[in-house]
């Protein structure tokens, strides 16, 4: 049995995180020590470690908990389930994709400084380093 202290450690999730998770109902069969401690068993670390990933991917609390409901009633739900991971895979490789972006433009903005420092030029793109705008005649 672990305390939230540990669980903290080993899972990498704060303290605070894992009190309000529990508390939302997203670990259901953790108990309390005589002195009223949490206390987590192996199968509960597991509980920690999909809402995690749940988590990790921006899926609602609501869906988290219909997701831990759903595993409670067993394999009946086995489709209902599969469709909430499916689309937080969804969202996930979407999340990839913009991440994918941002570093196509970070790459191409860091080549852009190293040309400027290599060559000892002027920042011809900076806002700060153009002339007053002309006005555009219509």
């Amino acid at each position: 049995m672990y305390t939230i202290k540990e669980v903290s450690e080993k899972m990498d999730v704060s303290e605070h995180t894992l009190r309000f998770w529990a508390k939302s109902g997203f670990f259901p069969f953790i108990t309390r020590n005589k002195n009223n401690i949490r206390q987590f068993s192996e199968q509960d670390l597991e509980w920690v470690r999909i809402v995690k990933c749940l988590r990790a991917v921006g899926t609602e609390n609501k869906l988290i908990k219909r997701y831990v409901d759903l595993c409670i009633i067993g394999d009946s739900t086995i489709n209902e389930r599969y469709e909430i991971i499916k689309q937080t895979k969804a969202k996930a490789y979407q999340q990839m994709e913009n991440l994918r972006k941002q570093m196509d433009m970070l790459d191409y903005k860091e080549n852009y400084y190293q040309n400027l420092i290599k060559n000892n030029l002027n920042d011809s793109w900076n806002p700060m380093n153009k002339s007053k705008p002309t006005e555009c005649a219509v």
